[in-house]
């Protein structure tokens, strides 16, 4: 065992100390809500695509993706395929609609089809799922953490949960300094700070694991003749494979639809664009590095394969194993370090889109709302801010020592709102669609997701797409059996 020097201890306090005073230099002052949600001096579309890419990176992908290479093959990069035909779909069909006029959140635009009504209903779901799975994602940084540390001896006599609130509160603590100051900005471009943090990390593993598998080439070799290295898979049946090529695909394209055109979290990077052809260079570039990302951290899977062979481990386990045992000092510092990145790039896009979807959606459409001046509105954003912070905090406190199972249901209930959302903004493209109909496809294509996932074998790529087709169908029903009901007043955005 390499041990936890006081080198690495060094790296990572710098590293986390560094990053909030960067958030808190490039933020900057800020003149109104709009400005500290949304930026009104606009970024460059490079800085928004390492952004997203760092916002949709969880922890869990850091750690999680070099496991599925080291117990299976390349398949999941069949996904990152279609993520990528999915954003071209939304830079060209969607993205415009967001750049049409004075757009605050992206459920603004629902409220131009089908009411005030609507917006606040999809905006309010964004929220909830948003506490839930972010909370969880929040908590389960902390599972690789403890696992390390406690690999290393660190805290002997003290226990996990004590442990486990440490990890939390550490890094929840220096997320919010700088996005309470310094509002998407300093979001923004601490995510180009992060994902760098952890692609380097990425690369220090390669990098460590190479010299350690003897004849490498023809190791790979043989991985590749036992198909350890193989993408596109067709084996079993398209409807309950995940990784079925046509599965992955298709259920990896309309994934990407709904998380990156309708889930606010990705659009409110878009919104901090100069431009259309901005925001869309920063739209499809994210699913070219994406691919890019995934390559590199399988890569770390299948070295660990080559080196590690068949171990009595989940796969999510494996490389935290490697980082406690292999890494040199200093460098397993850097690679905890590109850990607490992932994280903190998901957990600071959260606050901020939360936030900004509570002040645009919910609350300025009140009376007090409309008559704020602009210095109420910031003051009132950045409490905001704060609240859903120590919520999502709160959140992620809540899940020790719950158990895996609850885990897996949190992290998977965007799959039981993202075809509700597609589904929803497909029918607004469209036009024609009443509120009640909008209203009850929408809640429709939530609902039967629960059975879906719990009592059919579909592979969950297909998930969304079983969801938006279920909203569309059930709008269309509502529609042709009952007359339309007089729309909402369509108030600006």
């Amino acid at each position: 065992m390499s041990g936890f020097s006081s080198l690495d201890w060094v790296v990572v306090l710098l590293y986390m100390g560094g990053i909030a005073a960067f958030g808190l230099a490039k933020g900057g002052r800020q003149a109104s809500a709009k400005d500290y949600f949304l930026s009104e001096k606009k970024i460059g579309w490079g800085a928004v695509t390492a952004s997203i890419v760092a916002t949709e990176t969880s922890a869990l992908t850091f750690i999680s993706v070099p496991g599925m290479a080291w117990k299976g093959a390349w398949g999941f990069l069949e996904l990152s395929f279609g993520y990528l035909l999915g954003r071209i779909a939304v830079a060209w069909v969607l993205l415009p609609r967001y750049f049409e006029g004075e757009l605050t959140t992206s459920y603004a635009l629902l409220e131009r089809s089908f009411g005030t009504g609507v917006r606040r209903l999809a905006s309010g779901t964004f929220i909830l799922t948003r506490i839930f799975a972010d909370g969880v994602r929040l908590y389960a940084t902390a599972i690789p953490l403890v696992v390390i540390f406690r690999g290393y001896n660190l805290f002997s006599g003290v226990g996990d949960p004590t442990l486990y609130v440490g990890a939390i509160l550490l890094t929840a603590a220096v997320t919010v300094i700088y996005v309470q100051v310094g509002g998407v900005r300093a979001v923004i471009w601490t995510d180009v700070i992060q994902l760098g943090v952890y692609v380097v990390g990425g690369f220090v593993a390669l990098a460590v694991l190479v010299p350690k598998v003897p004849a490498l080439g023809a190791r790979l070799a043989e991985a590749a003749a036992a198909g350890k290295l193989t993408i596109f898979q067709t084996d079993g049946s398209f409807l309950t494979s995940p990784y079925h090529v046509l599965t992955a695909i298709l259920g990896g394209a309309v994934l990407s639809m709904a998380s990156h055109g309708t889930d606010y979290i990705i659009v409110q990077r878009l919104f901090a664009t100069e431009s259309l052809r901005d925001g869309r260079r920063a739209l499809v570039a994210s699913g070219v590095v994406v691919i890019l990302q995934f390559a590199l951290f399988l890569a770390v899977g299948t070295l660990l394969f080559l080196f590690y062979g068949d171990l009595p481990l989940k796969g999510d386990a494996v490389f935290p194993k490697f980082i406690v045992e292999q890494v040199p000092s200093g460098l397993s510092g850097l690679i905890i370090a590109g850990l607490l990145a992932a994280a903190m790039s998901t957990v600071s896009g959260s606050i901020s889109s939360i936030s900004s979807a509570t002040v645009f959606d919910l609350w300025a459409s009140t009376k007090r709302g409309r008559l704020a001046s602009e210095e109420e509105k910031l003051r009132l954003s950045r409490r905001v801010s704060f609240g859903w912070a120590v919520l999502l905090t709160g959140a992620a406190l809540v899940f020790i020592g719950t158990g895996q199972a609850v885990v897996e249901l949190a992290l998977s209930i965007a799959s039981f709102t993202y075809g509700g959302f597609l589904g929803l903004f497909l029918l607004a493209l469209r036009g024609g669609t009443s509120r009640r109909a909008g209203t009850a496809g929408f809640l429709s294509g939530v609902g039967v997701m629960v059975f879906v996932v719990f009592g059919t074998p579909l592979a969950w790529p297909l998930y969304t797409l079983a969801g938006s087709l279920t909203t569309v169908l059930v709008a269309a029903a509502v529609d042709r059996l009952r007359p339309a009901a007089p729309a909402e007043g369509k108030a600006g955005a």
